[in-house]
C-alpha cells in the first residue's frame, strides 16, 4: 500500500510514521496543505491513502480573531484540498477529528452519527473540516480525544509538576479517556489494512472514563506523590477571570462499539498511562 502522511512532524504524524514505515512522510516544510496550488501540484499518482495528521490544535489561541483565518486554513480549507486530491487520483483519505465538534451535553458515550454542535472556534473549524472529508466516498474520519504523544502534553506537564513538588488544581468535571498517539496510529492502520468500511469511527483509549483530575492523580501516584496533592475544581472555577479561553465540552466520552466491531480494541487508558510513564524520560 502506497501511503502519504501529511503533518508528519506532529505527535500523531510521528506515530503514523512508525506504523507506516514505507509511507512518504511530509512535514509542513515539505507540503503546506493550506496552499491549494501546492497540494494540486504534488504528484499523487499511485497513492492509495493520504493520512492527514496536519491541523491547528491550539484550542484557546483559535479564539483570537487574529488567528481565525489561519485556523480555517489549516482545519477546513486544507482538508478540502486533500479531499479533492484524493478523489481526483483515486486515493482514500484518513482525516482526524475531535470531540470538540460536540457541545458535551450528550447523555452517555457519544456515537459517530451525533450531529455536530461545537462550542468554540476550534470546534467549528473541525466540524467544517469533517464535512469536507466526508464529502468524498473513500474516507475514514477518525474522531479521537485527549491525545498523548511525543512533545508537550498533559501527562508530561503533570509529571513535571509532581517531580517539582508542585500541587496543581485540575478540572474534575470534564470526562473522557486518554488516547496515546501510538494506539491511535495503530487503530488507523487497522482500519486501512483491513479495508474497514469507509465512514466515521471513534478511536480513543479504552477503559472507564475519568476526569482530567483523575488523570493527574494517577500521574502523581505513579511519581510517588499523593493523589490528594491534586486539588479538584470545576471548569468554571479553573478558568474564572481568564480571558481568551475556549469553551470545553464536559462530556468527551466517545462510543467505541463501531471500532471494536472491526476487530480493534484499544487498551485500558490507565494501563497505557503506566507504560508511558515507565518507558519515557519525562
Amino acid at each position: 500500500m502506497n501511503a502519504v502522511i501529511v503533518g508528519a512532524g506532529g505527535q500523531l504524524g510521528r506515530a503514523l510514521r512508525r506504523e507506516f514505515p514505507q509511507a512518504v512522510a511530509l512535514d509542513r516544510a515539505a507540503l503546506d496543505v493550506t496552499d491549494a496550488a501546492a497540494v494540486r501540484g504534488r504528484d499523487w499518482n499511485g497513492v492509495d491513502v493520504i493520512l492527514n495528521a496536519a491541523a491547528w490544535t491550539a484550542v484557546d489561541a483559535a479564539e483570537d480573531p487574529a488567528n481565525h483565518a489561519a485556523v480555517r486554513a489549516a482545519n477546513v480549507e486544507a482538508v478540502g484540498h486533500l479531499a479533492a486530491a484524493a478523489e481526483q487520483h483515486g486515493a482514500a483519505l484518513v482525516h482526524i477529528s475531535s470531540e470538540y465538534v460536540f457541545d458535551g451535553t450528550h447523555d452517555g458515550p457519544i456515537p459517530e452519527d451525533l450531529p455536530p454542535s461545537p462550542l468554540s472556534v476550534y470546534g467549528r473549524s473541525k466540524a467544517d473540516g469533517d464535512a469536507r472529508a466526508t464529502a468524498i466516498e473513500r474516507h475514514w474520519l477518525v474522531r479521537t480525544t485527549w491525545v498523548v504523544g511525543e512533545g508537550g502534553n498533559f501527562v508530561r506537564t503533570m509529571a513535571g509538576l509532581a517531580d517539582r513538588g508542585i500541587s496543581p488544581s485540575v478540572v474534575d468535571d470534564q470526562i473522557g479517556r486518554l488516547t496515546f498517539a501510538g494506539e491511535l496510529a495503530a487503530g488507523i492502520r487497522h482500519l486501512v489494512e483491513t479495508h474497514a468500511p469507509y465512514g466515521t469511527y471513534n478511536l480513543t483509549g479504552g477503559g472507564e472514563p475519568a476526569s482530567w483530575a483523575d488523570v493527574a492523580a494517577a500521574v502523581f501516584a505513579a511519581r510517588g506523590r499523593s493523589a490528594d496533592d491534586v486539588t479538584r475544581v470545576s471548569t468554571s472555577e479553573y478558568f474564572a477571570g481568564k480571558a481568551g479561553i475556549a469553551p470545553r465540552p464536559l462530556n468527551s466520552v466517545l462510543d467505541l462499539a463501531k471500532l471494536q466491531a472491526t476487530g480493534f480494541v484499544t487498551p485500558e487508558w490507565r494501563l497505557s498511562l503506566t507504560e508511558y510513564l515507565a518507558h519515557r524520560a519525562i
